[in-house]
């Protein structure tokens, strides 16, 4: 009988020493800490500089409620309306071949790369007083620019890739097989995509209206072109904080951004869950 050969040590994935990787473990956690962690503390520690009931009484005032109910209502509209827009784009670039796809998904990007202000200033030009369009609109009672259309525009523009982005990876992965049988077993094409895409599509999509919807709530530059910042009219909670802040409210600012910033964490901690259900059906996906 022939001896069995000797195992074969199996190397090491990572070879650094051990001292080097818990440098740059310091060093990730020294930048966080600086950039994040500090700024957020300090946001606290302001907004409560003065006690609780000082930062409550901030909420009285009826530019902040006014604030915080446009800022979520701009994120009611401009949210479902990207989801609906990425739900079509990704269907069209992951399910059909046509000349062009790759232009339109870097359109898609545009937003990632053009200034949220360079986007304000375009429809500041588009649906002012003095362009076309806009001097059109307004003689037929139709205002935009500083007005709530134009918050919601603007909100639209920068918040657009966030649901397509995160759709379209997972429906290339998925290819076309289940709706292709599903439409020879005579299912309709509402039929299909209710049982077949969306099921299969459910936690990459709620991913990306998270995403959306954060980025929606702190949109501040194009909000800031266009919106004018008209009192009790057109101010979003980050223009909130901006007045605030320049008119030496320090107290109605920080907890203001406070707010803001515990959205944002809340934000952060439904993505992080919906992150660990996304790897999963990853992952399944990629075992079929």
């Amino acid at each position: 009988m022939a001896p069995r050969p000797a195992p074969t040590r199996r190397r090491a994935v990572i070879t650094e020493p051990g001292w080097f990787r818990v440098a740059m473990v310091l060093l990730v956690i020294a930048i966080l800490g600086l950039l994040l962690f500090a700024p957020l503390f300090e946001v606290f520690k302001q907004a409560l500089a003065e006690g609780l009931g000082a930062a409550l009484a901030s909420f009285q005032n009826p530019d902040a409620l006014h604030a915080i109910r446009l800022t979520l209502i701009t994120a009611v509209i401009a949210v479902p309306l990207n989801a609906v827009f990425g739900i079509a784009a990704a269907w069209a670039i992951a399910k059909f071949d046509f000349p062009g796809k790759a232009f339109l998904i870097t359109l898609i990007d545009l937003p990632f790369s053009v200034s949220p202000v360079v986007a304000g200033l375009c429809l500041v030009l588009l649906f002012g007083a003095n362009g076309a369009v806009g001097a059109w609109m307004i003689a037929h009672g139709m205002q935009v620019v500083f007005a709530v259309p134009g918050i919601v525009l603007a909100t639209m523009f920068v918040t657009f890739p966030f649901v397509a982005r995160e759709l379209i990876p997972v429906m290339q992965e998925q290819g076309r097989a289940e709706e292709e049988a599903a439409l020879t077993l005579g299912a309709s094409g509402w039929r299909t995509f209710r049982t077949v895409t969306l099921p299969n599509i459910r936690w990459a999509l709620l991913y990306g209206v998270l995403l959306c919807n954060a980025r929606a709530m702190g949109e501040f530059g194009a909000v800031a072109v266009v919106s004018g910042k008209i009192r009790g009219q057109t101010i979003t909670m980050p223009l909130m904080i901006e007045m605030s802040y320049n008119e030496y409210l320090s107290v109605a600012a920080f907890t203001m951004a406070a707010l803001l910033a515990t959205l944002g964490l809340v934000t952060l901690v439904l993505k992080s869950l919906l992150e660990w259900r996304y790897a999963d059906q990853l992952a399944a996906a990629h075992r079929h």
